[in-house]
């Protein structure tokens, strides 16, 4: 299954958080209480966003945290970069790869063109848009590719 990580998910909270509640500097108590997110994991995130170039870093008493740029203006991509690395379903579609079949593979550049779309897929959501979807609940994909709704029951 392809999955990112809770600290992703959790970074995404995070800047949701940052983004709701306006361009004033946040502190990482502030942010933790509001989330109900543990204080060293919303300290951890938000130096990995910061270092990623995501969230400006104030210091001093009164510092803190802002977004760096607009909500609308941080993809899906920025967001699973700055915490995950970037997206490769495969060996090959690392940027750097080495994998031993490369010479032999018949399936190779179908996968980084998977690879691309759905990279291409990330870049295309911004940090906007997920907070205004995560306020509905959306139908999910059960494993067998059919339709099930939030409630769990299929359509």
């Amino acid at each position: 299954m392809l999955r990112m990580s809770r600290l992703t998910d959790y970074g995404t909270v995070v800047l949701s958080h940052m983004a709701h509640h306006g361009d004033g500097l946040h502190s990482a108590a502030d942010v933790a209480s509001n989330t109900k997110l543990a204080a060293p994991t919303v300290a951890k995130l938000l130096k990995a966003l910061a270092r990623a170039g995501l969230v400006t870093s104030v210091r001093g008493p009164q510092g803190g945290y802002t977004l760096a740029r607009r909500p609308a203006d941080i993809s899906a991509a920025d967001i699973i970069d700055a915490l995950e690395g970037p997206v490769a379903l495969t060996e090959c579609s690392a940027s750097e790869h080495s994998c031993e079949l490369e010479s032999i593979c018949r399936v190779g550049g179908a996968w980084q063109q998977i690879n691309l779309s759905i990279r291409d897929g990330l870049r295309d959501v911004s940090l906007l848009q997920l907070m205004n979807v995560g306020r509905k609940r959306l139908p999910a994909m059960d494993l067998h590719n059919s339709v099930v709704a939030a409630s769990g029951l299929k359509n």
